[in-house]
């Protein structure tokens, strides 16, 4: 029997963020399927990277194109949005966030079909390409990621990942919304960034470009390297197969909840080797 992948836990937590189905125009046709079913087909392609038309049928989950068009919907509602906000505030209310500092950085992975947010990878043969870029906080918990061209410069997304991280809230006062710290690697490196850092009170710490090593930001950083490694143990986010630069940023969202998902149950373990949906 196949293992369930959204188990009663995390349906409860996804099902308030969904948005109502909407009615049947007749009521001759096909009923509709549930949303349970569905999300579990789509988590089942995020996580294998089969494409949508080989999704066994033993599943349960409907056709491939039940699977996409419910994915596209709940994308251009917020679904994915809502419920990484929701998880961060249960991480939060667990205690298990830490805000004393955010590590920033970018990973190229391969566009087979092009399509927008692509462009010439630089360290690929220019082959085309695009660059997820990454924030978590010092327990490498992902906090926001965005969908750029391979070609874009790391650190033209810094700004933007702090300023459309989702507030997190889980406990009384005002949510979290600026970290203390703000961390990367020498590709970061601009003195612009670290003023603008520091008028909103960040400390930065970005090491430059031509010094000897040595800064030991290597020692908190790596944290942010295995959250890479986590979200591209998702097969369909190794490689970009849609040509919707939505449609992936959608995958990349959900990816991320999912690993908020199973941090929450095991915050001391790897949640790959530990799998709770």
């Amino acid at each position: 029997m196949p293992r369930e992948l959204v188990d009663d836990a995390l349906w409860e937590i996804v099902q308030p963020s969904l948005p109502p189905a909407s009615p049947h125009k007749s009521p001759a046709g096909r009923k509709r399927l549930g949303d349970r079913r569905v999300l579990t087909g789509i988590i089942f392609i995020l996580q294998t990277g089969l494409p949508c038309e080989l999704l066994p049928q033993e599943r349960g989950c409907g056709s491939e194109m039940t699977c996409w068009r419910r994915a596209r919907d709940w994308q251009q509602a917020g679904v994915w949005e809502k419920l990484h906000a929701v998880l961060l505030a249960k991480l939060r209310h667990a205690d298990r966030l830490d805000f004393s500092r955010v590590i920033a950085d970018g990973s190229s992975v391969r566009a087979v079909h092009g399509g927008k947010k692509t462009g010439p990878n630089p360290t690929d043969r220019r082959k085309t390409g695009s660059k997820h870029h990454l924030l978590v906080d010092a327990n490498g918990t992902p906090l926001n990621i965005i969908l750029t061209g391979a070609n874009w410069h790391d650190s033209t997304q810094l700004m933007p990942l702090l300023d459309t991280m989702p507030a997190v809230a889980g406990r009384r006062g005002r949510p979290l919304r600026k970290p203390k710290c703000v961390q990367a690697d020498r590709a970061y490196d601009c003195e612009r960034y670290r003023c603008l850092l520091r008028e909103r009170r960040i400390v930065p710490q970005l090491p430059k470009r031509g010094t000897e090593h040595g800064s030991h930001l290597g020692v908190t950083r790596w944290v942010v390297e295995r959250t890479f490694a986590w979200l591209h143990q998702f097969r369909r986010l190794r490689i970009q197969y849609e040509r919707r630069a939505d449609m992936h940023e959608a995958l990349m969202r959900l990816g991320s909840a999912i690993i908020c998902w199973r941090t929450l149950h095991q915050p001391f373990r790897n949640p790959f080797l530990f799998p709770f949906c």
